[in-house]
């Protein structure tokens, strides 16, 4: 099983359909996380104008991938929607739609350190994937280590923390790279 975590910034170009399109035409199973886009940017934005906590802030940031998980499927049919780590282990293609309520029992924290990434990340633990990839819109230098790649803001500030001494494979991407 691998998990691919696709950076909400794809939704800024065709490729965000582009990637779904190539992970469908695989046999492996995969799961898909979304990242929250331009959803997730509307937070940041009201949480700085009405000065809401962070635990509503993260809520807040859950729907924002649930939506682009749901914007997603709807325009890749061949995805599945999972909404728990039970429902991914019986599905071939899906697209991952956070549980606020399974992350809170996993203690994870209320913070803007915890991205997409992280959450990607701590998915494949939990489904003992075999391979964590991260397609980001941006350009990634492929020689760069995880901690370089968190120093560079590529991927989030607690990204490292969750992959140190994982078993599986992690990939770092660019989208143009991916769709090579």
């Amino acid at each position: 099983m691998r998990i691919i975590k696709l950076g909400g910034s794809l939704l800024e170009t065709k490729q965000m359909l582009d990637c779904l399109k190539r992970i469908v035409e695989s046999t492996e199973q995969t799961v898909v996380v979304c990242g929250g886009g331009d959803f997730a940017n509307q937070v940041r934005k009201a949480q700085k104008k009405w000065y809401f906590d962070d635990v509503a802030a993260h809520e807040m940031a859950i729907l924002a991938m649930q939506q682009v998980a749901v914007m997603c499927q709807n325009l890749q049919s061949e995805f599945v929607l999972a909404w728990s780590i039970t429902e991914i282990k019986n599905q071939h293609h899906i697209i991952w739609s956070p549980n606020i309520d399974e992350l809170n029992a996993a203690k994870i924290r209320a913070t803007w350190d915890i991205t997409s990434d992280s959450l990607a990340a701590w998915l494949a633990i939990k489904l003992n994937a075999d391979e964590l990839v991260i397609v980001k819109s941006c350009y990634v230098d492929a020689e760069l280590t995880i901690e370089q790649l968190r120093e560079q803001c590529i991927v989030d500030s607690t990204f490292d923390e969750f992959v140190d001494d994982v078993k599986f494979n992690v990939i770092v991407t660019s989208a143009d790279d991916f769709l090579k």
